[in-house]
């Protein structure tokens, strides 16, 4: 990750947010591994939502049904991009305590937190837009596949539209819980192993302790993690949320959209105390 020199300390203690966010884009374009992971999101959601199409027939299908095959298709990768865009979202802070560059970040914004929040816009906006764009390349992929097969979906139905932004969103807010991870642990392993076992790890050992002991709460407390909150923000729903069985918890859209967030600002929270309070 190449650093950003500035003429004098006297300089560096007064550069602006707008050049503080300058500069975390300047690194974040710098590091080889930034292409690489936005390239291989692109490549691997876009790839698998013309493979799903591709293996569709379209008979007995109705309009419902093709929405929800749009929405299926086209997001069908993210749950593969979420581990891609956590392992970057960590290695965005883990990388300069890595290389000691964060006392140079740390030297050039003294109060510390504005730097930090301009590493979560910066990789925020930044994962949201290359989202966007594999998910509309893959909608464009998917279409035109579906179209060959006989099935003639409506990308731009507002209940077809809305998951694909939430998907889009679902995976910058990961990034940016990840980064904040990242700023806690500050090591590079110890982020990338924390994200990815909160995305991937805590929701299968809450899934086979409900299949051992068939006891509801593993279920319940699966439903408030990142990922299975977070969900709900690009899953297709045809109509009304169906009851839930006794004992069960279903959260809304919004519910789970509010809960993701949630964790977003307690990881950023708990990151910048730390960061104010630490040593680099």
């Amino acid at each position: 990750m190449s650093a950003i020199v500035a003429s004098s300390p006297g300089h560096l203690s007064r550069l602006s947010f707008g050049g503080i966010l300058r500069s975390e884009w300047i690194k974040l374009r710098s590091l080889r591994s930034t292409a690489w992971c936005y390239a291989i999101v692109i490549a691997v959601t876009i790839g698998l939502g013309a493979l799903y199409s591709l293996n569709t027939q379209g008979q007995g299908l109705t309009a419902d049904d093709i929405r929800g095959l749009a929405v299926g298709s086209s997001t069908l990768g993210v749950n593969f991009a979420q581990l891609v865009i956590a392992v970057l979202g960590a290695l965005m802070i883990t990388g300069e305590y890595g290389t000691g560059m964060i006392r140079s970040t740390l030297a050039a914004v003294p109060k510390r937190v504005p730097a930090l929040i301009a590493k979560c816009l910066v990789f925020g906006v930044a994962t949201f837009v290359v989202s966007a764009i594999a998910l509309a390349g893959t909608a464009v992929a998917s279409w035109l596949v579906l179209s060959n097969n006989g099935i003639h979906a409506d990308f731009f139905d507002g209940r077809v539209l809305l998951p694909l932004l939430g998907a889009a969103g679902y995976l910058a807010l990961i990034g940016v819980l990840s980064l904040a991870l990242g700023a806690i642990i500050r090591s590079s392993a110890g982020g990338i192993a924390v994200a990815l076992g909160l995305i991937l790890v805590a929701p299968l050992i809450l899934r086979i302790l409900a299949s051992v002991t068939r006891a509801v709460w593993p279920v319940n407390v699966s439903a408030f993690l990142p990922n299975s909150a977070g969900g709900l923000l690009w899953a297709y729903t045809s109509g009304p949320t169906a009851p839930a069985q006794s004992g069960y918890i279903v959260l809304t859209t919004l519910q789970g959209g509010l809960i993701l967030g949630a964790w977003v600002i307690v990881a950023f929270v708990i990151a910048a105390i730390l960061l104010k309070r630490r040593d680099a």
